[in-house]
């Protein structure tokens, strides 16, 4: 893991204490990137663009966050590992040109933020479009492809994603526990 000199040297927009990061992970345009409390992010990781990370965070290994738009992670989400999170995508239907080494003015690129609210898991090898917003303590099973739209709380799978059943919202009374929890110990 990087020491706190080694993550200010990266060049994030913002950073908070307790972070975890991995010597392997890779960051581009550090500087639109910004990082809360208590973030871990795992080896092979790849983060560029805007993109905010809030706290107590995980990022599994082998993931991807990528895009023009915004990317936001609010508190406690868990992203497993090999999930790739996109806010831009390339027109497929051939009527552009596509990748990266190609001029803007011969692509079409479509680009739409993505929210990823507080207690939300993603499970590994799932894909998360531009436009997509998982609204608090939505789960993602793994292998799952989530397009754009709002995903309510709730357990989903499948590609595309679909509603599977309930999850249950006690999380929300853990979060409170864990935060009085946590704000006793930093305290003494």
């Amino acid at each position: 893991m990087l020491t706190a000199k080694e993550i200010s040297k990266i060049g994030f927009q913002s950073f908070g204490r307790n972070l975890q990061i991995s010597s392997k992970a890779s960051f581009y345009n550090p500087n639109t990137i910004s990082i809360g409390d208590d973030v871990r992010i795992d080896d092979f990781c790849i983060l560029s663009g805007n993109i905010q990370i809030n706290s107590f965070i995980h990022i599994g290994c082998f993931s991807s966050l990528i895009g023009v738009s915004k990317i936001f992670l609010n508190d406690f989400t868990n992203i497993s590992s090999r999930v790739s999170i996109f806010s831009n995508n390339d027109d497929y239907s051939g009527m552009s040109l596509t990748g990266p080494m190609i001029d803007t003015i011969f692509k079409t690129v479509y680009t739409a933020p993505i929210s990823i609210g507080k207690h939300c898991i993603i499970g590994c090898g799932s894909i998360i479009l531009p436009g997509a917003t998982l609204l608090d303590g939505v789960a993602i099973g793994s292998l799952s492809l989530v397009k754009p739209g709002r995903f309510k709380i709730g357990i989903y799978g499948g590609i595309p994603a679909k509603f599977i059943k309930k999850r249950s919202i006690n999380l929300f009374n853990e979060e409170r526990n864990f935060r009085n929890l946590i704000s006793r110990t930093r305290q003494s």
